[in-house]
């Protein structure tokens, strides 16, 4: 009986790499795609996005607490290593049933087809294509490298053929570095180039000048008003979103006597108003800069909840941005007249980056962002407190969320070595839209101390502080605290940002130097 030789396969780590670069060309080519035509999506962040919307209740705090702001890019990281993972997975399987395979990389491609079509700013077709174009190249790259592998990974075949596959492989898989890396990078021009929006009409109201006083010259304090490419950024997109001012349009509608809808140049041609306003995040830890002041412009959204006859029963104002992210609060938060919550259409004299909700977004003084700042603003609903929750409440954060009294020491940085003598702490405090009245700054065990206050601008916005302290040789800790417009001392109860925002001290250790 003739005996049958087995075909050769290749070894597992071949076949892995063979996933690997397949998986790598195909994620590349995609992002290729979706740098060159707006409306392509790039999978990587769909299926980010899809992730995102899927976060259990407290995900939010953990992933802020470990990555900070670099959270995006973190989890951008983490998508990819887990497409190459799945696809050195795939490999391997090649090497005992190909149909296995190519079924993994249609259910990848599949995935961020579905994904891709929740976006509203990715066009259908092009997700198809990027989906066929992924699953093209997977399954070719995959049977080319394979049949590579096999001949390399018999014992008998010359050092040429292994090498072959090894220089080929890489090859490609710079290839697919390159062109992914190109696509990025043309998704990102395209997201943070400047709106091309109509010139923002001046305010009726324009703000006055900033007085005597308001800013304290103090090196490294943080500017009293927070340049726009240096305001923090948080919000649930990974890739900015970029919406056409030209297609734009504003609903107001829900428990309203006279919905209507308002497209862009509508919006600008009502009374424009200006404010500065601070605006922080929940997830601010204390001492954080998840918080900023800025000059903001727009119109006033109780001129927009007047003309659409806002109805008795209704208790809660709910911004929904273009990808129905939600934000509510509640419609007694603007009973109070002092508080003028803007459609805000600029920032700091500059129309609205597109990071910041451009064309149009939510600006609410004294409330956190989760609740009020919706950025990429398209609708405004009213409804009841009751009868709806935005986008984070359902994941364990309240559903009511003043800002509470915060206050931070930015110079000296903790840990920092300075000389004895006197030396400057100084800082921020906020309370919007309470003000500030006093801070106080404690040294080690010592009885407060009043600190020099900025005059403010306004109840809205932060101010800055400054104390002149008279630094002993040793290691010191350093606290302080702030005393808002109602007279309430800003606590020294520890709390987690979760639910409603962190509480404490902002507290350093300093060294100083004889």
């Amino acid at each position: 009986m003739a005996s049958t030789r087995a075909a050769p396969v290749p070894s597992r780590a071949a076949a892995a790499w063979a996933g690997i670069v397949a998986g790598s060309a195909a994620l590349g080519a995609t992002e290729l795609l979706a740098g060159l035509l707006p409306g392509a999506p790039s999978v990587v962040l769909e299926i980010g996005s899809f992730l995102i919307s899927l976060q259990p209740p407290g995900a939010k705090q953990i992933v802020v607490d470990l990555f900070g702001t670099a959270d995006k890019l973190a989890l951008n990281v983490a998508i990819v290593l887990g497409a190459l993972v799945i696809a050195a997975v795939l490999g391997i399987l090649a090497r005992y049933h190909r149909p296995w395979t190519n079924a993994g990389f249609t259910a990848i491609a599949a995935l961020g087809l579905l994904a891709s079509l929740r976006d509203p700013l990715v066009d259908g077709l092009l997700a198809i294509v990027a989906a066929v174009l992924g699953v093209v190249v997977a399954y070719n790259l995959i049977g080319w490298l394979l049949k590579l592998a096999t001949h390399s990974g018999e014992p008998e075949m010359p050092d040429w053929a292994r090498r072959r596959f090894i220089g080929t492989s890489v090859g490609v898989a710079a290839v697919a570095l390159a062109g992914g890396g190109v696509g990025r990078l043309l998704l990102n021009s395209r997201a943070e180039a400047a709106p091309t929006a109509a010139s923002i009409p001046p305010a009726v109201d324009p703000v006055a000048a900033l007085r005597t006083g308001a800013k304290l010259a103090v090196d490294g304090i943080t500017p009293l008003v927070v340049p726009n490419r240096d305001f923090y950024r948080i919000d649930t997109n990974l890739l900015t979103p970029r919406v056409d001012a030209a297609t734009w349009s504003l609903n107001v509608d829900g428990m309203v006597d006279s919905p209507f809808t308002i497209n862009y140049a509508e919006l600008l041609a009502m009374e424009m108003h200006e404010e500065y306003v601070t605006i922080a995040c929940v997830s601010n830890e204390v001492g954080g800069d998840l918080v900023g002041n800025a000059l903001w412009k727009g119109v006033r959204l109780r001129d927009l909840l007047d003309r659409a006859g806002v109805q008795s029963g209704a208790s809660q104002i709910v911004g929904h941005a273009f990808d129905d992210w939600t934000a509510g609060f509640p419609t007694a938060w603007l009973d109070d007249p002092n508080r003028e919550a803007l459609v805000a259409v600029a920032m700091n004299g500059d129309p609205l980056p597109a990071e910041h909700g451009f064309p149009a977004r939510l600006i609410v003084p004294g409330l956190y962002g989760y609740v009020s700042a919706t950025k990429w603003l398209t609708k405004i609903g009213l409804t009841t407190l009751e009868a709806f929750n935005g986008y984070w409440v359902p994941l364990g954060w309240a559903k009511k969320a003043p800002i509470l009294t915060q206050s931070r020491i930015d110079v000296p940085k903790r840990g920092e070595s300075v000389s004895a003598g006197q030396v400057a702490v100084a800082g921020v405090a906020w309370a919007p839209d309470r003000g500030i009245s006093a801070v106080e700054v404690q040294v080690d065990s010592d009885e407060w101390a009043t600190a020099e206050v900025s005059a403010p601008i306004s109840d809205a916005t932060w101010v800055q502080w400054l104390f002149r302290w008279a630094a002993t040789p040793g290691n010191h800790l350093l606290s302080v605290r702030a005393t808002d417009g109602t007279g309430e001392v800003q606590t020294d109860e520890v709390t987690r940002p979760a639910p409603d925002g962190a509480r404490g001290h902002h507290t350093i250790s300093v060294q100083v130097n004889g």
